[in-house]
């Protein structure tokens, strides 16, 4: 039974390992929702990406500038979506700690954790041709990952499209949407 008492998430963030379909999912939810959407990876300088490329994956010090600038664009996007919409954020957001700086202040947040298995993300990986993100970063990704226990959780190997909807349906079911 819903939560008569829950309110919809203002901002919903989609998060995941690379090639685990964070930004089609998260295109596709905030078309759904008629929200808008944010890309993380927008936002990183061109020495993130560089350094991604050539196979090093970012560190601590070099992830905490990158989640500040995403943080003030979900900033930026709740106060001009004055009328309420949806923030969708695809996100890798590997650590509890990096979800706390991306969230922080925003009441009514949802998280969304895609599940894909290692050998689907690294077939992905090698067949995303101009991505910066180098398939040997994969392992790497993984050893970070902490899944959060709240989040709704979605098997993202069916297809973006069934993933929308079970995100959906998971709202819905909790009242949120």
């Amino acid at each position: 039974m819903p939560d008569p008492n829950a309110r919809e998430p203002r901002v919903i963030l989609v998060m995941g390992v690379s090639a685990s379909g964070k930004s089609t999912v998260g295109r596709g939810l905030a078309s759904s929702l008629g929200g808008v959407f944010i890309e993380a990876d927008d936002h990183h300088s061109g020495s993130e990406i560089a350094r991604m490329r050539g196979g090093t994956p970012l560190d601590d010090e070099t992830r905490w500038p990158w989640l500040r600038r995403v943080h003030h664009a979900i900033v930026a996007a709740i106060e001009e979506a004055s009328d309420d919409r949806p923030v969708v954020v695809a996100c890798s957001a590997l650590k509890a700690s990096y979800r706390t700086v991306l969230l922080d202040g925003i009441d009514g947040a949802a998280v969304v954790l895609l599940d894909v298995d290692p050998a689907t993300l690294d077939a992905r990986l090698r067949h995303r041709p101009g991505h910066f993100m180098a398939p040997e970063l994969l392992d790497s990704q993984l050893a970070d990952l902490e899944p959060p226990v709240d989040a709704i959780r979605v098997d993202a190997t069916r297809g973006s499209e069934v993933a929308v909807a079970d995100i959906l349906a998971s709202l819905h079911r909790a009242g949120r949407h």
